[in-house]
């Protein structure tokens, strides 16, 4: 409780007794009282309100799922590179995909059917005096 250990805490309860004094300890005890009752209304009220707009209670929100440091890109480069389950390129999918899921599926050890489309000969190659 705000670092106070317990022969503390007994000490500053004395001092207080002391400078209060016994004639109004009733009336400070009385307000402390009322203060602690107040502040748990207070968070009972702000608890209720929460649940009444946001429409889920604290108590069941999963805060796991929140935790930023689930999205730490080294674990989820990890973990992409250690997944060996590979998932099937559908027929309608653009030659770009159907071409990373050949190299994947070459990279784990399969040798997919492979299109080489070659230049007739003396064609020169193409080139793009805007890619350097």
């Amino acid at each position: 409780m705000l670092g106070i250990n317990g022969p503390e805490f007994l000490l500053l309860l004395i001092i207080g007794l002391l400078v209060i004094g016994p004639s109004r300890l009733p009336e400070y005890t009385q307000k402390l009282a009322n203060i602690v009752k107040e502040v748990r209304r207070m968070a009972s009220g702000a608890r209720e309100q929460i649940k009444e707009e946001v429409g889920i209670d604290i108590d069941d929100v999963d805060w796991k799922k929140y935790d930023p440091r689930q999205y730490d890109p080294r674990r989820i480069i990890k973990e992409a590179l250690l997944d060996d389950e590979t998932k099937p390129v559908s027929a309608g999918a653009p030659a770009a995909v159907a071409t990373v899921a050949a190299a994947s599926a070459a990279a784990a050890g399969r040798s997919p059917a492979r299109t080489v489309e070659r230049l007739p000969d003396g064609e020169p190659a193409p080139f793009d005096s805007e890619a350097t």
